[in-house]
């Protein structure tokens, strides 16, 4: 009895040496390596539903410049949405919607002069693309779209349908080219400027030159069908907040893996992967983005800090 005592002892006495050891030979607890930040890689944020130039801002844009040009060269139908918006990416451009015999296609002009990476930017997510020499030694064309620059801007021409598929609501390649022409043509006289501003987004103005960290180049407020819509940009950095009205569903909410809840709306949803905090209040849904070029963090405290000026007026 004595023996199995003593060697009950002696066990008892290696382990707790052995965990000794350990402990010193580790120090102090592990610390968890913190996740790695996550940058958003998107060239343009998720866009409202429906917004296609129906309603929007006034003025100057290429689509209804170039319809009766157009229906002469192609002997087609060629119409226009009258209004023009905005899709806060980077390069930020002005959008317009064109339709081919009831075929839409967006046209995009960037809002400021383009850099040296604005045509990869527009290229990103096409799988294959070739040269275009028809519109120059930088244009290029998918089965997607077509960009090319007009002077110190960047264009793209995105048919809903995409080019050659062989579809009913396909380009035809060679239709394509003859809009591109058309388009390059009317971007000089068609240039909006860079500052278009309305009252109701100045409360969020400091807020969002503290993240751009400079005084914005770019400005572009509106109201789409009386939602309101406010953009601050410069040539690396565009901040976004975009209200819509009467929209039945929140898209990101049914992404896979689910998007992480967000202390806002109900319900709110940060993406940190876009750059995008969205939210619904009542029936407006309010989407709030940054995005960076080269991309950096852009984290939930930064977009509510954003969009917190304007809340009393999503809540009203």
């Amino acid at each position: 009895m004595r023996l199995r005592v003593l060697i009950a002892v002696l066990v008892a006495a290696l382990v707790v040496a052995g965990c000794s050891v350990a402990r010193k030979a580790n120090g102090a607890r592990p610390v968890p390596t913190p996740a790695p930040a996550v940058v958003p890689t998107a060239v343009a944020p998720p866009q409202a539903e429906g917004l296609d130039g129906t309603a929007g801002a006034p003025g100057p844009q290429v689509c209804t410049a170039i319809t009766r040009t157009l229906t002469a060269q192609l002997r087609l139908t060629v119409t226009a949405k009258p209004n023009a918006w905005n899709d806060g990416g980077l390069p930020a451009l002005d959008l317009c919607t064109l339709l081919v015999e009831n075929r839409p296609m967006t046209s995009g002009v960037s809002a400021l002069p383009r850099q040296r990476d604005s045509l990869d930017r527009l290229l990103t997510g096409t799988v294959v693309t070739a040269p275009l020499a028809e519109l120059g030694p930088e244009a290029r064309i998918a089965d997607s779209r077509i960009v090319f620059p007009v002077g110190d801007r960047v264009v793209r021409i995105s048919p809903a349908g995409g080019i050659d598929r062989r579809t009913a609501s396909s380009i035809d390649r060679s239709q394509a080219v003859v809009i591109a022409l058309a388009t390059r043509d009317a971007v000089p006289k068609a240039l909006r400027k860079a500052r278009q501003a309305d009252a109701a987004c100045q409360v969020s103005n400091s807020a969002a030159e503290r993240f751009i960290g400079i005084q914005v180049q770019l400005r572009r407020d509106y109201r789409v069908n009386g939602a309101l819509t406010c953009i601050w940009g410069t040539y690396d950095t565009t901040v976004s907040i975009v209200e819509a009205f009467e929209q039945p569903t929140i898209p990101e909410a049914q992404r896979v893996p689910p998007p992480r809840l967000a202390p806002i709306g109900q319900p709110g949803y940060y993406l940190p992967e876009e750059g995008e905090l969205v939210f619904r209040q009542g029936r407006r849904v309010v989407r709030v983005s940054g995005l960076t070029n080269p991309p950096r963090e852009v984290s939930l405290d930064a977009l509510l800090g954003i969009v917190d000026p304007l809340l009393p007026l999503f809540l009203r």
